[in-house]
Parts: C-alpha cells; sequence; structure tokens
C-alpha cells in the first residue's frame, strides 16, 4: 500500500509538472503531496526536515543560475551568440549547424540546461530565418545538446549539481573526469543529428543580410570571471551558489534591474518544487519500489557496472523524469564516485529518448507549439532511439577511461 501511494503521488506530481493547468507552478501539487507523505507517516518530519536541509544549497545555486541566465539574456549575450552564428555560417545549413553545436554545448555547460531550451532556442529559430534555412536541425540539436551536453561542469544540470555531494568531488575534479564523455557524447550527437537530417541540411545556402552585433563585453566578463570562481570556490570551502548569485548582482545592479524582478526571475517556485519532490521521491525510495531498484543497481564499478547503472537511470528517467531518478539512485550509488557519474550519464542522455525524460525536454516542447512549429512525435522518438543507445554507450566507455586514468 505503500508503494501504491508513493507512487502515485509522484506521478500525480510530474503529471501536473507537465500539464501545468492555468500556468499554475509546478510547487502547488508538490507541496500538498510532500505534505501527505509526511502526514501520513511515509516519510518522518525528521527525515523531511533532513532531505530539505541536504537539498537546500543545491536549490538555492539552481535559484542563482536562472537569475543569471535571464540576465545574460537581457544582456544582450544570446542575441550576440546568434549574430555570431548566422554571420560565421555564411548562409550555409551544415555550418549552421556546427556553428550551433558549438554555442549549445557551452551555453549548457556554463548557464545550465535551462538557459538553452528557454533562450537559446528561440534565438535559433530566429537566426535559421534570418538565413533562410529550415529550422528543425538546429532546433532540435538545442533540445538534444540541453540534456546531452550538461555533462560537463556540477552547474551545468540540477541532476549535476545533487551528485556533486554524493561523488565527493570537487568542481575540478568533476570537469576533469567528465570531459571525455561530455566530447565523445556531442560527437556523436553530431553525426546522428547530421544523418538524420540531411534533406533538410541540404538545401542550398542562402546569402543575407546579417546586422553586426556588438559584444556585451562586461556580461561575458562578469560570466567568465562566475566560471572561474566555480572552480575555485571548492577548495575554499565556498558553495557555488555564493559565486552565482554575486555574479548575477553584478549584472543585475549593472542593468539596474528591480529588486521584485530579480526575486521573480529567480523562479523561487519551481524553486519550492524541487524540495517538495524531493520529500515525495524519498518516500517512493523507501517503498516496495525503492527496494525493487536496490536489488537490481549495480554495485561495482567496472565496465559492465557502469553501463548497468547509465543504463538504469536512463530507463527511470523515462519512467519517472530525470529528477526523481537521481535522487532515488544517487544513494545506492554514492559509494563510489564512478557509479554516481555513470547515473548522471544516464540520467542526462536518457532524456533524449522521450517528451517526459526531462523538464526541459517538456518545456523545449512547448516552446515549439508555440511556434506553430510543434515536434513530430514520431520523429522524435525515433531520434532518440538512435541517440542515446550510442551515446550511452560511448559515454560509459569514456568515462570508464577518465576513471582508469585518474586512478578512481
Amino acid at each position: 500500500m505503500i508503494t501504491v501511494v508513493s507512487l502515485l503521488l509522484l506521478v500525480g506530481v510530474l503529471g501536473f509538472a507537465v500539464a501545468r493547468p492555468r500556468g499554475l507552478p509546478e510547487a502547488v501539487a508538490a507541496v500538498p503531496a510532500a505534505v501527505i507523505v509526511v502526514v501520513f507517516g511515509l516519510v518522518s518530519w525528521r527525515d523531511a526536515v533532513d532531505e530539505l536541509v541536504e537539498l537546500g544549497p543545491t536549490v538555492g545555486f539552481l535559484a542563482a543560475v536562472l537569475l543569471l541566465s535571464y540576465l545574460a539574456d537581457e544582456a544582450g549575450v544570446f542575441k550576440y551568440a546568434g549574430a555570431v552564428a548566422a554571420r560565421w555560417s555564411r548562409g550555409s545549413p551544415q555550418r549552421l549547424l556546427g556553428i550551433v553545436f558549438v554555442i549549445a554545448s557551452v551555453v549548457t555547460a556554463a548557464l545550465s540546461l535551462d538557459a538553452t531550451v528557454v533562450l537559446l532556442t528561440p534565438v535559433v529559430f530566429a537566426t535559421a530565418s534570418t538565413l533562410g534555412v529550415r529550422p528543425k536541425p538546429h532546433v532540435y540539436a538545442c533540445n538534444h545538446l540541453a540534456n546531452s551536453a550538461s555533462l560537463l561542469l556540477p552547474v551545468s544540470n540540477l541532476t549535476n549539481l545533487l551528485a556533486l555531494s554524493a561523488a565527493g568531488l570537487s568542481f575540478v575534479s568533476f570537469a576533469g573526469l567528465m570531459a571525455l564523455p561530455w566530447l565523445a557524447v556531442i560527437g556523436v550527437e553530431y553525426l546522428i543529428l547530421r544523418r538524420f537530417f540531411a534533406q533538410d541540411l541540404g538545401t542550398p545556402e542562402h546569402s543575407a543580410q546579417v546586422e553586426q552585433e556588438r559584444a556585451p563585453k562586461f556580461a561575458l566578463v562578469v560570466l567568465g570571471l562566475t566560471l572561474a570562481g566555480f572552480a575555485v570556490a571548492g577548495p575554499v570551502g565556498v558553495h557555488p551558489a555564493w559565486v552565482a548569485l554575486a555574479g548575477a548582482i553584478a549584472l543585475g545592479v549593472r542593468m539596474k534591474k528591480p529588486v521584485t524582478t530579480l526575486v521573480r526571475k529567480a523562479n523561487l517556485g519551481f524553486c519550492l518544487f524541487v524540495l517538495a519532490l524531493g520529500v515525495v521521491v524519498l518516500a517512493v525510495s523507501r517503498s516496495g519500489f525503492g527496494t525493487l531498484v536496490d536489488r537490481v543497481a549495480p554495485h561495482h564499478a567496472d565496465l559492465l557496472g557502469l553501463l548497468a547503472m547509465a543504463g538504469l537511470a536512463a530507463v527511470l528517467a523515462n519512467v519517472l523524469n530525470n529528477l526523481p531518478a537521481t535522487l532515488m539512485l544517487l544513494p545506492l550509488a554514492a559509494h563510489s564516485p564512478g557509479l554516481v557519474l555513470a547515473v548522471l550519464l544516464g540520467a542526462n542522455i536518457g532524456p533524449n529518448l522521450t517528451y517526459v525524460g526531462s523538464l526541459a525536454t517538456l518545456l523545449w516542447r512547448r516552446i515549439l507549439h508555440g511556434r506553430g512549429q510543434p515536434p513530430v512525435t514520431g520523429e522524435f522518438l525515433r531520434l532518440g532511439a538512435l541517440t542515446v543507445p550510442a551515446c550511452l554507450i560511448v559515454g560509459v566507455a569514456s568515462l570508464w577511461v577518465s576513471l582508469r586514468v585518474s586512478g578512481l
């Protein structure tokens, strides 16, 4: 009964987050569900408080990064990136795809997958329109790279932040271990998308007049210093959330944004949703379903163990969404940094298989519907079926090499 109730609550919370009836925030369903979990004894109030305390710094960082991404967009960073892509592509769909891959990978790694989905995707649409090329390959690249290119840094994805403390790694060590998988996965994504969308990319080049955009130098410098701050914050005992907040404050003060606007753009409602979701997932983890997952989860970080853990994470991401999947699997993998990173491979690459794999994919789908160019479900699934298994295999193999080289 406990298993049934906890799973129903989780499904209800995720279903509400997907549908968002009347535009209501995700927390409207998540907070009552978390209260029910505690009131009915599925999770003790003490354990619920411990979970919230553990998630607190990570959620604080999420708020700061969301604010930083918004201010970077307001400063013209993404508009400038679009102008650079249009100019360097010289009207070639193939060159534009390569440039979009580079920009989307960097944006995802530095500013998180939400920035790529929410802020870069519309810019890519506009760039394709300016050049007169078909937008589909480039827009799909934004979605796939928002997930799979979020492997590099702890700040690239909320799942990474959750895993950083579980793995016991520093910011630099995390990035060093994930650099090779990141590059390998992006390379596989590019080769498959280039082949999959060959017809769309085979259209003739179009020469177009592209307006010269001034580089937002102050914003770019602040972003660069913020990234450098992430690298040095850990060794001196400063949580990355404070570094991200400092970068956001620097941009906010320079742009003279009202405090009320800054608070709104930090999306505190979504942060509350993540906290409440953590309590609900804790109940699922302690139910019979959690016991089943524990039994099938590998406990050794050899090549087969890494592949099994990544595959399990990918399956759970497409069944439960990648955030609950990560919260459920991290305690089972915490004894091994390699297994923790394998969880991230599955949780970050796996969502490219179905719409429900990550909230970012659902948001990307909503953006395309809003522009009157909804993705074709069959096409989305076929592309996911090609990329996800290939990227998981290459990513796991690359991670195994990185772990062997580092001695972990």
